[in-house]
């Protein structure tokens, strides 16, 4: 009898067990990888600052991606990167890559890549002239870490290619963004403002991704504001606060236990309850409260002095990374990516005169006339790090929101559509007023580009609002460019500061062939932009696009399809404002490089993309962008060599932690060591700190360079000087435990005769109670 209750048993499994596999939508995988790229000598893309290099890392970048397919049906490929913006050069490296690897299985038509706009990364990886002066040209390693580091994100997303669901959800996230250009916005008709509650989109669209055998194991999530709570200054490398985001999540989903892995094909799909405090990377409840273990552990603590520098046998053995460990599961993948961004500012608390106080000119951003006075101010004010990390805890938090309460399944088709554009002169038929046809211009960037914004501000006497320019920096610019008649006219009222679209020499100057994309997958419709659409911009075609695919009658896409914006992909092309922003021709206007009517082409462009994708038709163009790698010119002097003072190592301390140090949350501890220059070695996938916990008689990583709380500051004492020195400083968070812990920093040193050597050293231990 028991045998036949056991037998009916097993078969009502294995049918809940079959049903439950036929009820998985897709296949979904997700993968993630280091693309940090050099810690030093390198400029930083976003601000155009030449005085901003990298010297140091905040926290490390990475390449993010989930892939998503129909079981022996179409696939599309996401990536986002913690980077200024996508790269068409990249793009084309890394498609050739897979098909190298893959076939045709991913290519330009279904691999879409993504940045999320932080001002705090590497420069010098992108191909156009106009975006790589400041870096001193193209700078491989930049370049190298982006490639290498989105290729095998990819692999490793394709490798977890597992049956699973998406789950979609939305929600308003309110205190996170501003309008930094609103007399610009204002410019847009009254009616059209009248149907928005704010200036700029506060919706945030998440995915869900939910493994049969793991449950989650990850989010993707759309939300606009710009990567600019690190400001022009900061030469530490850093995610800014979308990065910040990703780590809080992640670290986040690592204390939930996520992906869990269970017997119950779907646990997790929908997780509601109770969070736990704990970190299951940190040490924690083995150790007994502090105040009855104090004196025991400054005994501890007294008898491991600093240890000197010594010499690593290669580069592994400095991979002593925190989350390495993966326990035979697949890691959770968080990412935060951008959208409609161009004229939204993390910097809440609004613009002001640093001289004064006082809010800054309305309409130009000026103080007294003077656009360099007019800096935003973050909700962390005037801390930058705080500000960082304020505006990614709140993502992070609508983030949690939202994947908890996911309950959408996505369902429907996987596909997608993508074809070039040659922007320069693309025909535009408009449809209001008299139907008129008219035309985009070459690329030119105006007077109020070199103004700024009052998230970095230029130099000199530009302003924003400027649609007249002056006779002194007109002449400058025709020594570079004079622009003709023609590019003028098309360009009004924008008064042209480079004509950059007719500058070719040493090559091209700025982008003209541009790629366009739609991804689909179910109800969930992603439109990948090369550029910044500003709040308005985004909205009109998001609007257009869901008109197209809603309008047709067929009942493939209901009321409830999800459209997104995806800011800065495959490649830049700077911004995109609406006609009426652009008469205002505030920085945003200034840089929308087409001229007036470059968000009308993208809208007509975008609907012929979403009839092709509603109707089943085949989409493309013979327009290829141009493959510039073999025409760059890098400046970027290399590293001669790296020296100590006589009797000194590389690693040994040269200001170590105070003897006898307790420190209690919330303090800093800090020590230094003489080192070596980090662009010896990038440690891709290694840590340049470390904060190691002694647990018993072992010392055990507990926290690294990819944690908020610990920074890693490079320095020379003199520009040509040999020596230099890393200071590692923890700023111990409310969750570590009580115990014993030393810093330890690693790094690689070049002889004169170009040998690498990696090294490492550690500090005195220290009590943390």
């Amino acid at each position: 009898m028991m045998d036949m209750w056991f037998c009916i048993l097993l078969l009502v499994s294995v049918l809940n067990i079959g049903g439950a596999l036929s009820d998985s939508t897709y296949l979904i995988g997700l993968g993630s990888y280091d693309i940090t790229g050099p810690a030093a000598d390198v400029n930083m893309m976003g601000y155009a600052n030449a005085e901003q290099i990298a010297s140091g890392v905040h926290f490390r970048l990475k390449a993010r991606t989930f892939i998503v397919a129909e079981p022996g049906g179409n696939r599309v490929v996401f990536v986002n990167l913690d980077a200024c913006m996508a790269s068409q050069l990249v793009t084309i490296k890394v498609h050739e890559r897979l098909k190298s690897r893959y076939g045709n299985m991913y290519n330009e038509k279904n691999v879409a890549i993504s940045g999320i706009h932080t001002h705090s990364g590497p420069g010098g990886y992108l191909q156009y002239v106009v975006y790589i002066v400041t870096s001193l040209g193209f700078v491989r390693q930049s370049f190298d870490a982006i490639v290498d580091g989105i290729e095998q994100s990819i692999i490793e997303a394709h490798e977890n290619l597992r049956p699973g669901n998406i789950f979609v959800n939305n929600g308003e996230l309110l205190d996170a963004s501003i309008n930094r250009s609103p007399s610009a916005y204002l410019n847009n008709p009254a009616t059209e403002r009248s149907h928005y509650k704010y200036d700029v989109d506060k919706e945030m669209t998440l995915l869900k991704f939910v493994d049969e055998k793991w449950g989650a194991v990850g989010s993707f999530n759309w939300f606009a504001t710009h990567g600019t709570s690190m400001s022009r200054t900061n030469s530490l490398i850093s995610g800014d606060n979308k990065g910040a985001a990703a780590r809080f999540m992640e670290d986040w989903a690592e204390q939930e236990g996520l992906p869990k892995g269970s017997d119950s094909i779907y646990h997790g799909a929908v997780v509601t309850g109770p969070r736990h405090s704990r970190f299951y990377r940190r040490v924690s409840i083995i150790i007994p409260q502090p105040h009855e273990n104090a004196y025991e552990f400054e005994q501890l603590a007294s008898s491991f002095p600093a240890s000197g520098g010594r010499h690593l046998a290669s580069s592994k053995s400095v991979s002593q990374r925190v989350r390495d460990r993966q326990d035979g599961k697949p890691k959770f993948v968080s990412a935060f990516c951008q959208s409609n961004c161009g004229d939204v500012s993390p910097n809440v608390l609004g613009a002001f005169c640093i001289d004064t106080g006082l809010p800054c000119d309305f309409n130009h951003s000026t103080c007294n006339g003077k656009n360099e006075l007019c800096y935003g101010r973050g909700p962390g004010y005037p801390d930058e790090f705080e500000s960082t990390r304020i505006i990614g805890d709140r993502q992070f938090v609508k983030a949690v929101e939202l994947f908890d309460t996911a309950s959408e399944l996505v369902k429907g088709k996987v596909d997608y559509r993508q074809t070039y554009l040659d922007f320069s002169k693309l025909e535009v038929a408009l449809t209001d007023g008299d139907q008129k046809v008219v035309k985009t211009c070459p690329a030119a960037m105006g007077f109020a580009f070199a103004a700024g914004t009052t998230d970095g501000p230029g130099m000199f006497d530009f302003k924003q609002g400027d649609d007249k320019g002056n006779a002194f920096w007109k002449l400058v610019r025709n020594i570079l460019k004079t622009p003709s008649q023609e590019q003028i006219a098309c360009q009004q009222p924008k008064p042209i500061l480079l004509d950059t679209g007719d500058m070719n020499v040493p090559y091209d100057w700025a982008p003209s062939i541009l790629p366009v994309q739609i991804i689909r997958i179910g109800q969930v419709v992603i439109l990948c932009v090369p550029g910044e659409f500003t709040t308005m911009a985004g909205r009109r075609l998001r609007d257009a696009v869901r008109t197209v695919l809603t309008s047709d009658g067929s009942g493939e896409f209901g009321s409830n399809v999800q459209i997104v914006i995806s800011g800065l992909s495959n490649t830049y092309s700077q911004y995109v404002t609406t006609f009426e922003e652009y008469q205002i021709q505030r920085y945003e206007g200034a840089s929308t490089l087409y001229g007036p009517h470059t968000l009308s082409g993208y809208i007509q462009e975008f609907k012929k993309l979403a009839s092709a994708l509603l109707n089943g038709k085949s989409f493309g163009s013979d327009l290829q962008p141009p493959d510039l790698l073999d025409k760059q010119i890098s400046l970027l002097p290399p590293v001669v060599m790296d020296a100590t003072p006589a009797g000194v190592k590389f690693g040994d301390t040269s200001a170590d932690v105070p003897e006898n140090s307790t420190f209690r949350p919330g303090d800093m501890a800090t020590a230094t060591f003489w080192s070596a220059c980090p662009r010896n070695d990038l440690l891709t996938k290694g840590t340049f700190s470390l904060v190691e916990f002694l647990d018993s008689s072992t010392w055990v990583p507990a926290y690294d360079d990819d944690d908020f709380s610990l920074r890693f500051k490079w320095s020379r004492p003199s520009q040509l000087s040999s020596y230099s020195h890393a200071t590692l400083e923890w700023r111990i968070p409310e969750t570590a435990t009580a115990g014993v812990y030393r810093l330890r920093h690693f790094g690689a040193s070049k002889s004169l005769l170009g040998k690498i050597s990696h090294f490492t050293g550690t500090s005195r231990a220290f009590v943390v109670l």
